[in-house]
C-alpha cells in the first residue's frame, strides 16, 4: 500500500512539473485558441464585443475589475492586446512569447501631472504603451507585422 501511494506521488508531482513548465496562455502573437485558454488562466469573464470588419475583439474581464481585449486577425492572431482598470493585467500572460523583448527593451518613461506616468516602447516588431495611475490603468501592445491591412493603431483602445 505504501509503496503505491509513493508512488502515486511521484507520478502526480511530475505531471505537476510537466503542466508548470506550460506557458499559462499564447497572449500576443498567439492564435485564437488560446482566448479560451487565457479565459481561464486569468479567471475572467467573457465580454460581449461588437463585430468588427477585418478582425475580432475578445474581451474579458479579470477577478479585480480589469477589461483585457485581444484583437484577432482573420487568419485567427492575435495582432494586438489592449487593457484598461483598477489594475495592470500580468503583462507575461498579455504578451506572450512577446515577453522577454518588452523586458530587454529600452523604453521611455514620461511624467505629466496629476501622478501620471506614461511608459513607451516603440521596437520594429513590437510597441507598448502604459499609463495611469492608481485605480486607473490602460495600456496596449500590438505588433506591426501583425496588423490585419485596412487596420489602423488607432482602432487598438
Amino acid at each position: 500500500m505504501s509503496m503505491r501511494l509513493h508512488r502515486w506521488g511521484r507520478i502526480t508531482g511530475l505531471a505537476v512539473l510537466s503542466l508548470a513548465a506550460v506557458p499559462a496562455m499564447a497572449g500576443l502573437g498567439g492564435d485564437l485558441s488560446s482566448v479560451q485558454a487565457d479565459r481561464a488562466d486569468m479567471k475572467a469573464q467573457i465580454r460581449a464585443t461588437p463585430a468588427t470588419v477585418g478582425y475580432s475583439v475578445e474581451q474579458m474581464q479579470l477577478p479585480g475589475g480589469t477589461v483585457v481585449s485581444e484583437y484577432v486577425s482573420p487568419d485567427g492572431k492575435v495582432f494586438a492586446v489592449s487593457w484598461h482598470g483598477p489594475s495592470k493585467p500580468d503583462l507575461r500572460d498579455a504578451l506572450g512569447s512577446y515577453f522577454q523583448q518588452y523586458v530587454t527593451a529600452r523604453g521611455q518613461v514620461i511624467h505629466s501631472p496629476g501622478m501620471r506616468r506614461h511608459f513607451q516602447i516603440t521596437e520594429p516588431d513590437l510597441v507598448v504603451e502604459s499609463s495611469g495611475r492608481m485605480r486607473a490603468f490602460y495600456g496596449r501592445a500590438y505588433v506591426p507585422s501583425l496588423l490585419p491591412p485596412n487596420v489602423s493603431v488607432a482602432d487598438i483602445q
